[in-house]
């Protein structure tokens, strides 16, 4: 039995709308069995006396954050795709290149050096929208899952649980064009078979699973929606699709099928809130309505929304229309949780030139608790008796946070202020830097190898 107690100079607790200091937390095999704050009246020495044994977290400690929208392989992307004009579509044709280098042994090194640098950050926990399945031309591996098992291998390595959300993806556009080139890579023929292989691919667990995931309607045709949707219902699994990224996805979805892509997958069944829909950048409001009455999450993404010239997404109106919020990296422009997570308060003031959308604590929630659950593990992001044992630290005397309060992190702090991470019950992250991968080292070099760069 392995048992540690840390004490945290503040933890932010659940349904507190501030952190709370001096907190015991025990954990045993990898699960908190005590949370105890020791000075309920703010006496900073209660109880010293009786913590001799107890590992001292300075500053504030966190639940486990969540990166709930990932593609690791566009890690390769930063700070090569800024050399002139464009959009979305532009930056996309630059993504489709780098997807030519990549076999298993290449991508395990490259989302291996990603999730490292993603747990350096505090994330514990990560999704990733996987549709990178087969070797050039599409010819499977010998293996036909082989690259979502070097995935799954990576985050193991890295140190950080995994969702693998397995990504349909048949066609190149809501007219049905065929895939061609690079995305000739991602195609399965059709959803069945996409179901076929998807389900011939297990994992341990207790450290990944596997979800599914429709890519969007411009990659799956409505009548093979439902099938999609059918194969996670009956597995318990969660469900993510991209939506309404861009306004030019709503127009093409209306003049093929006289619906918003929201409107198509609740026409297949494939809303639900089992289901999370990434970006939700464009929504009608009769989309918003939809997404709330039917409980379906929304992963907003914004560092990369904002890379991509996407827009900004309506926020405040889809948390009050009863829709989780959750966040994630998505391209990896950055990787900064505390960045993603301010975004949500700072966006929606520079879309209605108001302040006040989002409490410290609602932040704090879409980060950590509404993350885990959207990628099935609802027994993460809380710092709760029964929980994993997962623990980020916040340094409180850095250049960027020295003076803050601690509720005031999520304003101030960024990944360089995570000191300690903890996944459950291990030491991942100490003194800022991860305990099995030199994070920098191997990023440049699995870089390197998938962008041809010396």
């Amino acid at each position: 039995m392995t048992a540690t107690r840390w004490l945290a100079e503040y933890a932010w607790l659940p349904a507190h709308a501030a952190p709370t200091p001096d907190v015991l937390i025990e954990t045993v095999n990898g699960r908190i069995t005590g949370v105890t704050p020791l000075t309920p009246g703010g006496d900073p020495d209660a109880g010293v006396d009786v913590l001799a044994d107890a590992v001292r977290l300075p500053g504030l400690t966190l639940p486990g954050l969540a990166d709930a929208h990932s593609h690791a392989f566009h890690r390769a992307l930063r700070g090569r795709t800024h050399g002139g004009r464009g959009d979305f579509w532009s930056w996309r044709d630059q993504m489709y290149a780098v997807t030519g280098r990549l076999d298993p042994d290449t991508y395990l090194a490259l989302a291996r050096a990603v999730y490292a640098e993603m747990a350096l950050a505090g994330i514990t926990c990560v999704g990733e929208f996987h549709y990178l399945h087969h070797g050039p031309g599409g010819t499977p591996y010998a293996d036909p899952n082989a690259m979502g098992a070097a995935l799954v291998e990576a985050a193991a390595q890295a140190g950080i649980r995994l969702t693998l959300l397995d990504t349909c993806y048949l066609t190149a556009g809501v007219d049905g064009a065929p895939l061609v080139g690079p995305q000739e890579r991602f195609g399965d023929g059709d959803a069945q078979r996409w179901a076929e292989r998807a389900a011939a691919f297990t994992t341990d667990r207790e450290r990944a699973r596997v979800g599914a995931a429709v890519h969007s309607v411009r990659a799956v045709p409505a009548d093979q929606l439902a099938t999609v949707a059918d194969w996670a219902r009956r597995r318990d699994a969660p469900l993510h699709v991209h939506l309404s990224e861009q306004p030019a996805e709503n127009d093409a979805c209306r003049a093929v099928y006289g619906l918003t892509p929201t409107g198509l997958l609740a026409e297949h069944g494939v809303l639900g809130p089992a289901t999370t829909a990434v970006h939700a950048t464009h929504p009608t409001s009769a989309d918003v309505t939809l997404l709330g009455e039917s409980r379906t999450g929304v992963c907003l993404c914004p560092t990369t929304e904002r890379d991509l010239a996407d827009g900004l997404g309506p926020a405040r109106r889809m948390a009050d229309a009863g829709i989780p919020l959750s966040l994630g990296s998505d391209s990896h422009a950055v990787i900064d949780p505390f960045e993603e997570a301010r975004a949500m308060e700072l966006d929606e003031r520079l879309r209605t030139r108001r302040r006040g959308h989002f409490a410290p604590a609602e932040l704090l929630t879409a980060a950590t608790e509404a993350g885990h659950a959207a990628l099935g593990w609802t027994d993460a992001g809380r710092l709760a008796v029964g929980d994993r044992a997962d623990l980020v630290t916040v340094r409180l005397d850095s250049v960027r946070t020295a003076g803050v309060v601690p509720a005031g992190v999520w304003f101030a702090a960024g990944a360089a202020d995570v000191t300690q991470v903890v996944v459950d019950g291990r030491v991942l992250v100490r003194d800022g830097r991860h305990v099995r991968v030199d994070v920098p080292r191997e990023l440049a070099t699995a870089i390197a190898e998938v962008t041809g760069a010396q």
